[in-house]
């Protein structure tokens, strides 16, 4: 990889190169390459998650209150507990912030995080602040199986079917909206600024089989194809099958663009996506969009997506 740049390699091929350089243990049941690592406490498993929101990059102060980031940061955190069926306890945030920053506004985004981890019945324990150029917010969320199985990426076997819960291009048409200096329609940009993820739904996919699952914050195309190649599997969705909620289709048409686009590449909204055996119950929320087959990568029979797949920090 000499003399290659970040960019040249993207956000997905730095973390594949990273991952050889990290050492593992006995303890350690799921590493680096899931929603969550999982690590062994003795009897008992704690399930863990980074992500971090930096300023102009995830969020604009001209756009987003301080509940609003800060809830958007816990909630990023706590979906990629939810996707592997976990239920969140405890979260920790690290805040670089300029030091004209108003200390009201700190507490703001702090408030933001309490409540939305109150949500999920977990607490923010504390964290770390330093001094920075801009703003960056940094949450480690911990948690510990709902039930008493914890769903990877890596499960997914040709036969299964793929199912998603929750919403999917909202955030995507909120910034789209955002980004031409508009501020409605308010329900898909309150969507940028504030996600909802069905948290519930990933303890219940878990409980109910789901063979694999992931937390969609890049794009269903991308985090779908991080299914396909974590299992060793294709998987094939019907583009008749996914939604196009009214919300996303009638802003798509008032700015002349895909609104399938949006669901396919849009992120941000975290819902989530699963695969599930054939014959499975699938949990209260979650429709079929698609299959699993034989073979690599995702497919869309009969549509021809127009740009990347997804979010990539480091091509754009």
């Amino acid at each position: 990889m000499s003399g290659q740049t970040v960019a040249d390699i993207g956000e997905f091929g730095l973390i594949a190169a990273l991952q050889p350089r990290l050492r593992t243990s006995a303890a350690v049941e799921v590493a680096s390459g899931d929603d969550a690592a999982v690590v062994r406490l003795g009897a008992e498993r704690l399930v863990v998650s980074t992500d971090m929101l930096v300023q102009d990059r995830h969020f604009r102060l001209e756009w987003s209150s301080a509940g609003d980031i800060g809830r958007k940061a816990a909630a990023q955190n706590i979906a990629d507990l939810s996707a592997m069926g976990a239920r969140p306890v405890a979260l920790t945030a690290a805040i670089a912030l300029p030091p004209h920053t108003s200390v009201e506004w700190v507490l703001g985004v702090v408030d933001g995080l309490v409540a939305e981890a109150a949500e999920v019945g977990a607490v923010v324990v504390g964290g770390d602040v330093t001094r920075a150029e801009n703003v960056t917010i940094s949450i480690t969320a911990m948690g510990v199986p709902a039930g008493s199985r914890l769903v990877p990426r890596s499960g997914a076997q040709p036969g299964d079917v793929v199912a998603i819960c929750g919403r999917l291009g909202w955030a995507a048409a909120g910034l789209a909206v955002l980004g031409r200096g508009f501020k409605s329609p308010r329900v898909v940009v309150d969507a940028h600024r504030r996600p909802h993820p069905p948290y519930a739904a990933g303890p219940a996919a878990a409980a109910a089989g789901a063979t694999a699952m992931i937390d969609v914050s890049d794009g269903l195309l991308a985090d779908l194809g991080h299914i396909a190649d974590a299992s060793g599997v294709q998987i094939v969705l019907d583009p008749q099958l996914l939604p196009i909620d009214d919300q996303v289709r009638a802003t798509a048409s008032a700015f002349n663009a895909d609104p399938l686009g949006w669901v396919l590449a849009g992120g941000d909204d975290h819902a989530l996506a699963a695969t599930f055996s054939s014959d499975a119950s699938l949990p209260d929320g979650f429709e079929i969009v698609g299959e699993v087959l034989a073979g690599s990568g995702v497919e869309v029979p009969g549509y021809r997506h127009i740009g990347a797949p997804g979010y990539d920090h480091f091509r754009e």
